[in-house]
């Protein structure tokens, strides 16, 4: 299974702090929050890792470089300008296998990709998304799950009518790469995501595990605390 990371965003929220490091690698006691991405990531024999990058990509490429000290292969797809969560994923087709997981680079969540995995290969869709049952309501929801977990709304702007929250850790077919526009910027949350909806192919993998991100200072400063 190859693991794809989307690890290309500015982190605006972050700065001064990212002015000089790229969000992924922001440390948490001494260690790139990356590294525990991917060290997770092989506790589940997974260690084909494709890391989507841009801003400050380089110092990513010069800390893991092909992932062996990390018993991990891990390659690179580099955009010359920021092309979206979509574009970027377009951008890497050449190197993008038949079936993939697609993380957050800036999100952890201890879900059993085993099971996520099984659970995709079951129900043959061509996307998969985990979803906080967001039972402690930590943020808004942004994602509507219906009958049999089919995904049938997803909308960060109008938290009411929606059900879960997007967690973070997907899986695709690459047939997914169909629906996005080659060379141009693309959200697959804006965009994509609603394609796939209208033909009922993104299923929701429900979860009640919460997960956690490093999205501002104040997340930061929680995450310092699961990660100890």
């Amino acid at each position: 299974m190859q693991a794809v990371i989307l690890a290309g965003g500015k982190g605006t929220r972050l700065r001064p702090l990212t002015y000089q490091v790229p969000k992924p690698m922001i440390r948490i006691h001494g260690r790139p929050f990356l590294q525990y991405q991917l060290e997770f990531i092989k506790s589940f024999g997974i260690n084909e890792v494709l890391l989507l990058v841009s801003y400050l990509g380089n110092q990513i490429e010069e800390f893991f470089r092909d992932g062996s000290k990390f018993e991990l292969k891990i390659k690179y797809s580099y955009e010359g300008l920021p092309m979206g969560t979509g574009g970027a994923l377009k951008n890497a087709e050449e190197k993008l296998a038949e079936e993939f997981l697609l993380l957050n680079g800036d999100t952890f969540l201890t879900v059993n990709y085993h099971e996520l995995m099984e659970y995709f290969h079951r129900h043959n869709k061509i996307g998969v998304i985990t979803v906080y049952d967001n039972s402690e309501m930590l943020t808004p929801n942004n994602i509507s799950i219906g009958k049999s977990n089919l995904v049938i709304g997803y909308n960060k702007k109008d938290s009411k009518r929606m059900t879960h929250v997007d967690a973070g850790v997907m899986m695709f077919k690459k047939d997914v790469l169909d629906f996005i526009p080659k060379g141009q910027i693309c959200s697959l949350e804006k965009e994509i995501f609603y394609k796939l909806i209208r033909r009922k192919e993104l299923l929701a993998f429900p979860t009640s595990q919460r997960f956690y991100d490093i999205g501002s200072f104040k997340e930061l400063d929680v995450i310092k605390e699961i990660l100890k």
